[in-house]
């Protein structure tokens, strides 16, 4: 029988609580398995016997499993959910560790990306997992744009922001286009988009071409009309990063380092582009910290791990990138939840404050 939704701590009767919840604990602390004898040590006012058949009845539950031949049992995916949800004890921060933290992302000065590789630092060095942390986008104002031909068939328009970011992509030029042509399209959206970021400036330029259309070369209000295409989706991931520290610390787990092939798997889940957005559609689903066991992370499903995860907010309340932890299942959940839940809160308040005019 298989531990789903059906099963909560409130089901289990004392006993099975008590025995369950020293397993887990055990499990947390050593990663080894518990039997009967250990559970009698740890102070459990039970015999052996009862303690064995308490066990043989969370195994039942599908919230227990027996490794190899050992007598010892360890918490399933399952199990592990069920004491997450119903039993642990997760308390509030310190102040003397809110006070560490928020020195830790200070040591960053006025530079949010320094600010966000602290906190990823810190995250990795407090939590014994690898830290993610998602950049929010960075969006300056535009100081000029400028399209140059590279083919009869395609241009490259060219974005260069006030902080000296460049970007540019490359698009299929209209029929007929002309270097006149293409220069009169720089003009137009210079004229239009200097010192405004291009989310403020697009719907504006959309508004002006269909009034203007009449007054421009063809070719050259197909090439504006082009290139603002380009950007009209706004992609979600341009201008972000991943921050990643702490792989070693995967490796200092002996469980999981005994399986190479599955630190490499999630190796190379920390190294794919398409994890960053699926970090912050999970990050966006959420209130507040997300946690996924094992199996349930879409993510790293394939390498047996937990994610720990939170979004962070900009001073529009708008969720503009998410951090964590990833690590064992076996992670310190009641230590790593309330670090991710208030260094997310706290990135949230310097970019509503001293940050969010210098990110």
């Amino acid at each position: 029988m298989n531990a789903g939704p059906l099963i909560r701590a409130m089901d289990l009767d004392s006993r099975a609580r008590e025995v369950f919840r020293e397993i887990v604990e055990s499990f947390l602390s050593d990663g080894e398995p518990v039997g009967s004898r250990t559970l009698s040590r740890r102070g459990i006012a039970l015999s052996p016997a009862s303690i064995r058949n308490t066990m043989s009845d969370l195994a039942a539950l599908g919230l227990l499993n027996a490794p190899h031949s050992s007598a010892g049992r360890l918490p399933t995916q399952a199990g592990l959910r069920l004491f997450v949800d119903g039993l642990l004890e997760i308390g509030d921060l310190g102040s003397e560790e809110q006070r560490d933290i928020e020195a830790r992302l200070a040591g960053g000065g006025n530079s949010l990306p320094k600010m966000l590789a602290a906190a990823s630092e810190m995250l990795s060095g407090l939590a014994g997992g690898a830290s993610i942390v998602m950049t929010p986008t960075h969006e300056a104002p535009v100081k000029h744009v400028e399209f140059v031909s590279i083919s009869p068939e395609q241009a490259l328009i060219v974005l260069v922001s006030d902080d000296g970011a460049v970007e540019n992509r490359l698009m299929r030029s209209p029929p007929g286009l002309t270097p006149a042509a293409m220069q009169e399209a720089s003009n137009y959206l210079n004229a239009h988009m200097k010192g405004k970021t291009w989310t403020e400036a697009r719907h504006e330029i959309a508004e002006t071409l269909t009034r203007d259309r009449m007054e421009l070369d063809v070719a050259a209000a197909g090439l504006i009309e082009a290139g603002a295409g380009e950007w009209s989706g706004e992609d979600p991931a341009r201008g972000r990063s991943l921050i990643v520290r702490g792989r070693a610390n995967l490796l200092a787990d002996t469980h999981l380092a005994a399986d190479l092939a599955r630190v490499k798997q999630l190796f190379e889940d920390l190294e794919r582009n398409e994890t960053v957005m699926q970090m912050l559609d999970l990050a966006r689903e959420a209130d507040g910290v997300r946690i996924f066991i094992g199996a349930e992370n879409p993510l790293f499903s394939l390498s047996g791990s937990s994610l720990i995860v939170a979004p962070y907010m900009n001073a529009e309340r708008k969720v503009v990138g998410a951090l964590g932890v990833i690590g064992p299942t076996r992670l310190n959940y009641a230590r790593v939840i309330p670090v991710v839940d208030y260094t997310s809160r706290l990135i949230g308040r310097l970019l509503g404050g001293e940050y969010s005019s210098k990110a």
